[in-house]
């Protein structure tokens, strides 16, 4: 193919393309969100003093992070059905991208409180600040700072693990590419194109990291 055919494919393309980016951006908010409504409570239960609940804690943080994504997509968008738990595709991919992301997410949080200071701990102690208090006006915000980085990582992380979704029939950027290529047969520029897309979204993930961390670090000089 001349750069001119080619320019005109990826012209044809783009429209289908950029709308499948748009989806996975969302999508990988969203579960970023998700990810964080469960990772934090998760977090917090493997530092408290109570087995009972650390070892439920525990065990879902070894099993999301000791399984493949896939598999994990898989369980819940065909395996559930057959106990007659059902999801769409949109709800089981960010259901799935969720319950991954939280608990790797919960790892960098409990990583990012243990490297709080525990000087901090004593002196809210001694200030007649209790368990709890402490936890949250004391160290988590210190944590949250600690966290900014692996957090970042999971986000990009995040866009990337999107492309599985459109296993499910779920439209995103790889399932968009994948439409484009059946009418176009011209698969390499297509998914070379999708990689650049994704590479795009990562850097520009990585530079409001940076910005945060920034920010972040000034407030705190």
């Amino acid at each position: 193919m001349d750069s001119q055919g080619l320019l005109e494919l990826l012209r044809e393309a783009a429209p289908v393309m950029l709308r499948g980016a748009g989806y996975t951006v969302v999508f990988a908010l969203a579960s970023m969100l998700g990810g964080l409504l469960i990772g934090f409570p998760v977090a917090v239960m493997r530092i408290l003093p109570y087995r009972v609940l650390r070892w439920p804690a525990g065990v879902y943080v070894s099993l999301m992070r000791g399984t493949p994504l896939l598999v994990q997509m898989f369980v819940i968008y065909y395996g559930l059905p057959s106990v007659g738990i059902e999801f769409t595709p949109v709800t089981a991919g960010i259901l799935a991208l969720s319950l991954n992301a939280g608990a790797f997410l919960s790892e960098s949080l409990r990583g990012a409180i243990a490297a709080v200071s525990k000087g901090q701990w004593a002196a809210s102690y001694s200030l007649g600040l209790g368990y709890w208090s402490t936890l949250r006006f004391v160290v988590l915000p210190q944590a949250l700072r600690i966290a900014v980085p692996a957090m970042s990582n999971t986000l990009i992380s995040l866009i990337k693990d999107t492309s599985l979704v459109s296993v499910i029939t779920m439209t995103e950027l790889m399932l968009s590419t994948k439409e484009v290529i059946a009418t176009t047969f011209r698969p390499l520029p297509l998914y070379l194109a999708a990689a650049g897309i994704y590479w795009m979204l990562s850097l520009l993930f990585e530079a409001l990291q940076r910005r945060a961390e920034q920010r972040l670090n000034r407030a705190h000089r």
